[in-house]
């Protein structure tokens, strides 16, 4: 009989079949202090860690942490480094896999994440340091603007309303920016006057986003990266925007679902807009929505994104897609412009 082994990963409990593993594998860091960041991960040998500020950086330019761990955890620290990047050589079979957090440690940020890491198409994972999805970046201090500015964005896109970009204009500064005009108001006539959402809401995506999805894997096919792309949340539309591209790469459904709900978890809604003063936008009805958004106690804490049976809100846009394209894949074709071919490249500029 097989065992099974447990291991928590930003937020999620993976259950992984099999009684030994060849090589370090379910890699996870987390930052358990401003300086200390907590490596965990499964392997039938010991491991040598090794902490590098490069998500490119190798055995040989990186810093030994530990040599022949077999406790399957490492905690140190980080030495200053913006962006933490480990890597776990196998003892045995000299096996590397890299490993950083999954979200972003800023003061004033919120939901930045990293896609990296996720197992996706052939038994490859994600690359780190690639591809991030993030809050509305308003409140930024100057020590996050450094750290975000240490990740070489070369993209920005902004996935917010033009109002939304008015209100809170991003602090991050000399990345290329990109933007789809459009109305809040179309987006808020789905909300109500209350801070919820829905499935409903989540089937406008496929239609609304489409643009703002072209923009991004253009990018995606060009090499442009690393890039970032945000809404207000960093959870919605970002939310949708995260799903097509995991599906892209081949990322189980279960997983993409399981990264959706991990907003629950890294939002703080308070870092995502300046308080609003009513006074100077009584005229302003997407101010005064947002205004009502930051005097409910309840949207000062993110809530569950699932109806009240369980179901995630992101389900009735994968819903729509299906109904109307048939597949994610046929989807990101028509919509998209992404082929086949674009995502055979995709994956192999993005998987490792």
């Amino acid at each position: 009989m097989k065992k099974t082994a447990a291991l928590l990963l930003s937020g999620m409990t993976l259950v992984i079949a099999g009684s030994a593993f060849a090589r370090a594998d379910n890699a996870a860091a987390e930052r358990v202090a401003a300086d200390r960041l907590l490596v965990t991960w499964q392997a039938k040998d010991p491991v040598d860690v090794y902490l590098s500020d490069r998500m490119d950086g190798d055995i040989a330019s990186a810093k030994l942490i530990s040599a022949k761990d077999d406790d399957g955890r490492a905690e140190f620290m980080t030495d200053g480094i913006a962006r933490p990047y480990v890597l776990l050589r196998d003892s045995r079979d000299r096996s590397v896999v890299r490993v950083a957090e999954r979200v972003l440690h800023l003061e004033q940020g919120s939901n930045f994440r990293d896609l990296g890491g996720y197992g996706a198409a052939d038994g490859k994972t994600i690359r780190w340091g690639m591809i991030y999805r993030a809050g509305g970046s308003a409140m930024l201090t100057a020590a996050d603007l450094a750290q975000v500015q240490s990740l070489g964005l070369r993209n920005l896109v902004d996935l917010r309303s033009d109002e939304e970009r008015v209100l809170a204009p991003t602090k991050i500064d000399g990345v290329p920016y990109s933007a789809v005009g459009y109305s809040m108001s179309a987006l808020a006539a789905g909300m109500g006057k209350t801070p919820q959402n829905g499935a409903n809401l989540y089937r406008n995506f496929p239609a609304m986003l489409a643009p703002q999805l072209r923009i991004i894997f253009g990018m995606l096919k060009r090499q442009e990266g690393p890039l970032e792309y945000n809404c207000s949340a960093g959870q919605d539309r970002t939310g949708f925007v995260t799903a097509m591209i995991l599906s892209s790469l081949g990322v189980p459904r279960e997983t993409i679902l399981r990264d959706y709900a991990l907003s629950t978890r890294y939002r703080q809604p308070k870092y995502e807009m300046p308080r609003i003063d009513t006074t100077v936008h009584a005229n302003n009805p997407v101010a005064m929505m947002f205004a009502r958004f930051q005097d409910d106690p309840k949207a000062a804490m993110p809530q569950p994104l699932q109806e009240a049976d369980g179901r995630p809100f992101l389900t009735g846009a994968f819903e729509e897609i299906d109904a109307k394209y048939g597949s994610v894949d046929a989807y990101l074709e028509k919509e998209a412009g992404v082929s086949k071919v674009d995502i055979a490249a995709l994956r192999r500029t993005y998987l490792e």
